[in-house]
């Protein structure tokens, strides 16, 4: 049976504002509520389709390269189209999470809903903190994102 809400958290963390997502999910694990769970994954795309099939809803958070200013969030719903998730570059891993989404479709492993969170960011310098726009921007995605999945889940009990 699929997790209800699943809210993945990607990224590196000794790779500067790579770690957003992860550093997000640090902050959710305390707060979310059931049915809602946290995990993390270091982006890598196999590993991430596999997440993704477990759920019925997914939400994901992670650093984003597209030209905005950093600490700047976006938010996706996947169901709106694939190619603009392709075009924004998401992902700052060697195989970005455009391409994992669409695998997970084409496999089938793509919840009904997933909702992706992309903070910008401004460097990825292995060993380098989170800069102080995007550890700046931490607060306002763990709210976005709460928001969100109390929403959803508040939308597949009524369902």
């Amino acid at each position: 049976m699929p997790h209800p809400c699943l809210i993945i958290g990607i990224g590196n963390r000794d790779r500067g504002d790579d770690a957003v997502g992860r550093i997000v999910a640090d902050q959710l694990r305390e707060r979310v509520q059931p049915p809602a769970a946290v995990i993390e994954s270091d982006g890598e795309a196999t590993g991430l389709v596999d997440r993704l099939g477990t759920a019925d809803t997914a939400i994901l958070v992670d650093a984003a390269l597209s030209g905005g200013p950093p600490g700047s969030i976006r938010r996706f719903d996947v169901a709106d189209g694939l190619p603009q998730l392709g075009r924004v570059g998401l992902s700052t891993h060697g195989f970005g999470l455009a391409e994992a989404i669409e695998l997970a479709q084409i496999f089938g492993r793509l919840p009904r809903r997933c909702i992706v969170f992309a903070v910008e960011a401004r460097s990825f310098a292995i060993g380098d903190p989170l800069s102080r726009e995007v550890a700046d921007a931490v607060e306002a995605t763990v709210v976005r994102v709460l928001e969100e999945a109390a929403a959803l889940t508040r939308e597949a009990i009524h369902a």
